[in-house]
């Protein structure tokens, strides 16, 4: 994927010591979870991330010359198991994820990978758990067969769908 990277970013890297950073945005149906892997707050976008730390790690960001579709995988450490309840009751799957790339000492960032959330798995030893959530690529629908006929009965079944409304149950 074709990119621009601004230029108060491509001009620190030729510098022999940059301090470079991630930032993921987890679009919950109960609001973004922003996080990035540095201390404290940090305004991205005008939208504020919280520090992380240490316990975020992302596995698996890498771009193919190809239309391949590459998955990536978030891996949180250390979560406390009060938060963990939180993780199981969250309707995740399906909803966006963005991770962008960027230097500490320049407000600007790249977006590295966008996605839709997958998988979670949780292991728990009951004080602290690890948070395992892999992200499918974008391109991963255009992958899948389309099971759809182009016959009568396939079109009536899709705008019977697409009219269908709630409040009439």
């Amino acid at each position: 994927m074709s990119r621009t990277i601004p230029n108060a970013i491509s001009s620190l890297l030729g510098n022999s010591s940059i301090e470079p950073f991630y930032a993921v945005d987890l679009d919950f149906p109960s609001g973004n979870l922003r996080l990035w892997t540095g201390y404290g707050d940090r305004t991205i976008r005008s939208n504020t991330y919280l520090g992380s730390g240490d316990i975020m790690r992302i596995d698996g960001l890498e771009e193919a010359s190809d239309l391949s579709s590459r998955g990536t995988t978030l891996t949180f450490s250390g979560v406390p198991s009060n938060l963990v309840a939180y993780a199981l009751t969250e309707e995740y799957q399906g909803h966006l994820c963005h991770v962008y790339w960027g230097i500490k000492s320049v407000s600007d960032v790249v977006e590295v990978f966008s996605g839709y959330m997958d998988k979670m798995t949780i292991q728990d030893d009951g004080e602290t758990s690890t948070i395992s959530l892999s992200v499918e690529s974008r391109l991963i629908p255009l992958e899948r067969p389309n099971a759809r006929r182009y016959t009568q009965a396939s079109h009536d079944a899709v705008i019977a769908t697409e009219d269908y409304d709630e409040t009439t149950d």
